[in-house]
C-alpha cells in the first residue's frame, strides 16, 4: 500500500462580484468553509492556474461575466495507503466530494509519495 498526492481541480460559481480578486478571495474561502464543517482541513485549496492560449505563461483561472465568477481551484489530499493511482483519486474524490456536493471535481495529478513525505 502506498500514499498519493492526489491533485484535483474544482469549477466555483460565485455569483455578484465584479472584480476577479474578491471572486478569488470568496471561492477560497467559501471551499475552505465547507471543507472545515465537514472536518477536512487537511485538504489544501488554492486558486488554479490556466496557460495563456498565446505565450503559454499561466494566470489566474477566473473569469467573471454578467457579475458572476467561474473560478477554477486546486484541491490537493494526501491519501494514504491505496493500492494504486485510481484507488488514490477514488478515495480523493470521495473524501472531497462529500464536503462539497454540487461542485465539479476532476483528478488533474496523482503522485506517489514517500512513507516521510506528509502534509
Amino acid at each position: 500500500m502506498t500514499n498519493y498526492l492526489v491533485a484535483m481541480e474544482a469549477a466555483w460559481l460565485v455569483r455578484d462580484v465584479s472584480d476577479i480578486d474578491d471572486a478569488i478571495g470568496v471561492a477560497v474561502s467559501e471551499a475552505g468553509k465547507r471543507l472545515n464543517d465537514r472536518d477536512k482541513e487537511y485538504v489544501e485549496v488554492e486558486v488554479g492556474a490556466t496557460p495563456c492560449p498565446a505565450c503559454g505563461e499561466p494566470f489566474d483561472s477566473a473569469f467573471i461575466a454578467a457579475d458572476t465568477a467561474l473560478v477554477g481551484l486546486l484541491l490537493e489530499i494526501t491519501v494514504f495507503n491505496a493500492d494504486g493511482e485510481k484507488h488514490a483519486s477514488r478515495i480523493a474524490k470521495s473524501e472531497v466530494g462529500g464536503a462539497l456536493r454540487d461542485v465539479p471535481l476532476s483528478v488533474i495529478d496523482c503522485i506517489e509519495t514517500d512513507e516521510d513525505d506528509t502534509r
